[in-house]
């Protein structure tokens, strides 16, 4: 029998839990380690932080929910990995042992990159985390109160731009819903070289449709921006030309102000030997294992992915939700190889669908693979993606409350869109790769 520890509880975490345990039988232990004992569905956080939905709604209690399957569960967080002893030091003081470690922690949020920033010991908002867009629904209940400027964004070295055009379009529509958009001045300032870029490198025409849908709702936009700093009322944005030379200083008043930060490795996992690049990411092969360590695998956020394209004020790829569960199932299937004794030799696709909400309509964009040259590029707005998001939230809360990865329905129906979690041709009698990404 295999231990299998997974550390994160998010997403990545819970999907990768359910999926080994339907994938292996219950003749291995699975084990997550969380950080707090709830499930959240991180892409409901800008509806959270406006007030159109709960905690209560989109959240879940994890250890319950995994317990169903045979699926053991900490919620002390992980705050320490032995790798030579193959042991994770939970913050309760457990020792779990582990014949295979899944990496599935998410970020760290580099808040203090920017002096000013972050909702904890700064004057900006976040919807990263639950617990950020609680509080960011708080202080907007105060802003309403006495409405002003508002700046949205993400700033240099952020690779998480769609939730950033998420809650500034959805600001937008719940404000002209309460009928005070006429007294707030908007602007969003991002590290993306143009509107639309999305750390992607633009997905079809998403560059001219972005900024036709800030122009009607009448947002000013700054890019290839730095933020140096954010004071009191004041965000200080210093915009780039396409050498990446200072053009000019701006200062920007806001009464509210939402400004996504870099990413970087947790503590725990960055401080493994060998395991992370500089910014405290998982280097993997596209195995999703890392060379140094071959008993640990990684998927999600923590994944180091080089940039898509050098850009003149830095910007990092986006791991987005199907990309995410392409490396889940990459992770199992390779375990599961090797178990039996075979090679492993399965690759994702990595494969990227995203459905961004606007408050009142939507875009939809789809990347086959994610990282360029694309098999297919596809960019679409219209509200059926208000709609769909809304029932593909309600959808995935309920896979993660049921303990199920992969509906046998929704991988008939990807599959008839093209849309594969797994390569084509993963056979065993195929070497093993020890190719990096970093």
């Amino acid at each position: 029998m295999a231990n299998i520890v997974v550390i994160g509880a998010g997403l990545g975490g819970m999907s990768a839990a359910y999926e080994l345990r339907e994938t292996l039988g219950q003749g291995h232990a699975v084990t997550v380690v969380g950080q707090g004992p709830r499930f959240a569905f991180t892409p409901s956080n800008p509806w959270l932080a406006v007030g159109w939905r709960t905690p209560e709604q989109t959240s879940l209690d994890a250890g319950g929910s995994l317990a169903r399957k045979g699926i053991g569960f900490n919620g002390s967080g992980a705050v320490r990995i032995d790798a030579e002893a193959r042991q994770v030091h939970a913050g309760d003081g457990a020792v779990l042992d582990y014949d295979y470690l899944v990496v599935c922690t998410g970020p760290k949020l580099a808040f203090d990159e920017v002096p000013g920033s972050g909702p904890e010991h700064g004057l900006t908002q976040s919807v990263c985390t639950l617990d950020h867009a609680r509080h960011a629904w708080e202080q907007y209940q105060r802003f309403l109160e006495h409405p002003g400027p508002v700046v949205v964004g993400a700033v240099q070295g952020a690779s998480c731009f769609g939730p950033a055009y998420e809650f500034a379009m959805i600001l937008d529509a719940d404000l002209r819903k309460r009928r005070l958009r006429d007294r707030v001045p908007m602007t969003y300032v991002s590290s993306e070289p143009y509107i639309g870029h999305m750390g992607l490198g633009g997905v079809g025409d998403s560059k001219g449709l972005m900024e036709s849908e800030l122009r009607q709702r009448h947002i000013r936009w700054i890019v290839n921006a730095k933020v140096p700093a954010v004071r009191p009322g004041e965000v200080v944005v210093v915009e780039h030309d396409a050498q990446g030379q200072p053009l000019r200083e701006q200062v920007l008043p806001f009464s509210y102000a939402m400004l996504l930060p870099a990413f970087k490795g947790v503590d725990a996992v960055a401080a493994v030997e060998g395991l992370c690049n500089p910014r405290g990411f998982v280097i993997v092969d596209r195995h999703q294992r890392s060379p140094k360590h071959p008993h640990i695998f990684a998927a999600g956020v923590c994944v180091a992915i080089p940039p898509v394209e050098a850009t003149p004020v830095a910007t990092g790829a986006p791991k987005t939700g199907f990309m995410i569960e392409s490396m889940v199932t990459t992770i199992v299937r390779n375990i599961e190889a090797e178990l039996s004794g075979s090679p492993p030799v399965f690759e994702g696709t990595w494969n990227a669908v995203c459905l961004a909400d606007m408050g009142d309509t939507g875009a939809a964009f789809v990347a086959l693979p994610q990282i360029p040259p694309r098999n297919v590029t596809w960019t679409r707005i219209g509200k059926w993606v208000h709609v769909a998001k809304a029932a593909f939230e309600k959808y995935f809360l309920y896979k993660m409350r049921h303990g199920t990865s992969e509906p046998v329905y929704e991988k008939y129906i990807l599959g008839l869109l093209g849309i594969e979690r797994l390569k084509q041709g993963n056979h065993a009698h195929q070497p093993p790769s020890g190719d990096t990404s970093q």
